[in-house]
């Protein structure tokens, strides 16, 4: 019978700080090795290291307390967050797996929401307010600061603009960049749209057929390409040419 490899033999590494764009169509292996990485579906070889710890070694336990290290954001904001919860309980409950003192002290713990709210453009006056209350960006917003109150070493975008408007993507992408930039965050961030993922990567790993085919800067990877595969990608690209 033969054996179909999801992600086969793909490996890099991320320095602090950086952004690395993972491209590749739908069905090559992306979701699954950010899953993989995130420990959330188990490798069957291979190893992801985190500061010199080897983390498919681990325990279950010890998996979950690693885990405020390396956050998720994902692809479709509104079902990622819990309908039943506000703003406030949503994020109150992630900075307190961080720092489970502040349960006890309810003005710190609002300080706190108040103080990662800003940080992603948000009102804090909407902090009880529910997911369904606010529009895409603001959700997808909220969901990069769940992601931020654990205080990780490691955050993984999965698709997190390919579900908003154009106008939005451009709003959210530069303020991944910011906080990147304020926060000193390593990221990987996935996607389809090697355009976009030019815009905001560092280096760019290009997966096919559950494989990496390329990697690189993102200017050498969009300047001189070497693989067809990525070739084809950057060919794929919508050009705007002007009329007379």
């Amino acid at each position: 019978m033969e054996v179909i490899k999801a992600v086969d033999g793909v490996s890099f590494s991320i320095e602090k700080g950086e952004i690395l764009g993972l491209v590749g169509e739908s069905g090559c292996g992306k979701s699954t090795l950010s899953r993989t990485i995130m420990q959330l579906q188990p490798a069957t070889g291979g190893k992801v290291i985190l500061d010199g710890e080897e983390l498919t070694s681990l325990p279950k336990a010890a998996i979950r307390k690693r885990r405020l290290d390396f956050q998720m954001i994902f692809q479709d904001p509104y079902a990622s967050l819990n309908p039943r919860m506000t703003v406030f309980s949503t994020l109150a409950e992630a900075i307190c797996q961080r720092h489970p003192g502040l349960k006890k002290s309810g003005n710190q713990l609002t300080e706190k929401v108040i103080e990662l709210m800003a940080t992603v453009g948000l009102d804090s006056r909407q902090m009880r307010k529910y997911p369904h209350e606010f529009s895409g960006g603001q959700r997808q917003r909220i969901a990069i600061a769940r992601a931020l109150a654990p205080e990780p070493k490691l955050i993984i975008a999965d698709e997190p603009v390919s579900a908003l408007d154009v106008s939005i993507q451009s709003q959210i992408l530069n303020l991944l960049l910011d906080l990147r930039d304020k926060l000193d965050l390593t990221m990987i961030f996935i996607s389809h749209d090697l355009s976009v993922v030019r815009y905001i990567a560092d280096n760019i790993a290009v997966m096919f057929a559950g494989k990496l085919v390329e990697y690189g800067e993102a200017d050498r990877i969009f300047h001189h390409p070497e693989h067809e595969y990525t070739q084809k990608l950057l060919s794929a690209i919508p050009q705007l040419k002007a009329t007379a």
